[in-house]
């Protein structure tokens, strides 16, 4: 039997959000953003291997020998759940382990800008989390879906790789498959998503075409999408889905997205006064002027548009974490490591605001 459950209930006490082991070293632990060490003796090789055999599930063991990498939820009995990363390093197992919790958050307990819970709100369209890995994509999603479970009478069905936040009925009825367990591929579960009476669905990330095809079907045909996708800025999610597709296609779906998408949000964790991190947030709305900028294929500026949007719900890195600075939430240093444009931030901390992009929107 390995040290795991000992391991993880040690890490979940502590408060740590995410446990690293590998050869030669005792566990890691995240706490509040910063690396700590366990209590735990360093781990042989021996030790490592025999974690990975007592929690790594059957499917996954004959892929895993063949390509020397594996993602999949586990659950410690009278720990948690955990979102687990097995690879090889050195030809040696090495675990990366992210606690989920069970309790979801709601958009204010998060700090996020009121904007985002009205997201929830909206009936048929596209809702996008964009962000690096680590972000708080999947919890801020979570807080979405679970604010329409609280408040609504929906059908809400999600596609997970793996599932991270277990969901319990409240006034929605929720149906969770994780890729792998439930279904042998995003691609498959997703053809016969439509056929399952879903109001609303949550597709892990968008990946691939037939994710991005499929919840423009889904869109068009009435429904609310919510998905995550790798990008630095919300201005660039739109860009980064369209490069999925071959160069023939990107038009047509470029104009899709004019049509079905309704929200892009992107997230940069930041190191809180208070302890712990809070959320630097950029939010694009499929504004008439951003649906005319995806139409006339004037991506470039779409970063303009957000900065210009306000009346629409709309705001910039720089914007929030001026707003996250001038609340005393976070310090002025960390403020500017999460902008993306740290001298532009700094005059307006000074009292400076530039209209750099006066008249460029004039259509």
């Amino acid at each position: 039997m390995s040290i795991i459950h000992d391991l993880l209930a040690s890490a979940v006490e502590s408060g740590a959000s995410d446990v690293h082991l590998k050869f030669g070293k005792g566990p890691i632990l995240r706490i509040s953003g910063a690396l700590v060490a366990s209590r735990f003796d360093a781990l042989s090789a021996e030790d490592l291997t025999e974690i990975v055999d007592d929690i790594m599930p059957p499917h996954l063991t004959e892929p895993y020998a063949s390509f020397h990498e594996a993602d999949f939820s586990h659950e410690e009995e009278g720990v948690g759940r955990f979102r687990v990363n097995v690879f090889k390093a050195q030809q040696i197992p090495a675990l990366a382990m992210r606690h989920v919790k069970t309790n979801i958050a709601t958009c204010e307990e998060l700090n996020l800008p009121p904007q985002i819970a009205e997201l929830s709100k909206i009936k048929r369209g596209i809702v996008l989390l964009a962000g690096t890995t680590g972000s708080g994509k999947s919890t801020t999603l979570a807080a979405l879906v679970n604010e329409i479970n609280r408040t609504q009478d929906r059908r809400i069905i999600t596609v997970e790789d793996p599932i991270e936040y277990l969901f319990q009925d409240e006034r929605a009825t929720i149906t969770q498959r994780e890729v792998g367990l439930d279904t042998v591929s995003y691609e498959r579960s997703l053809r016969y998503l439509l056929r399952q009476d879903p109001d609303v669905i949550m597709i892990g990330e968008m990946r691939d075409e037939v994710s991005i095809m499929i919840a423009m079907l889904a869109s068009e045909t009435g429904h609310l999408i919510f998905s995550s996708v790798h990008a630095n800025t919300a201005s660039q999610a739109i860009p980064r889905i369209l490069d999925v597709f071959p160069s023939h296609e990107r038009d047509k779906t470029r104009l899709a997205m004019s049509e079905n998408l309704r929200a892009v949000v992107c997230q940069r964790l930041v190191p809180s006064i208070q302890g712990g991190v809070v959320p630097a947030v950029e939010i694009l709305i499929n504004s008439p002027t951003v649906r005319k900028l995806l139409v006339r294929n004037q991506l470039d500026i779409l970063a303009q548009a957000v900065e210009k949007g306000k009346e629409d719900g709309m705001q910039s890195f720089n914007q929030s974490c001026y707003d996250l600075i001038t609340a005393g939430k976070i310090t002025e240093a960390d403020g500017m490591a999460a902008s993306s444009n740290p001298e532009a931030l700094r005059m307006n901390l000074q009292g400076i605001f530039l209209d750099e992009s006066s008249g460029i929107l004039q259509t």
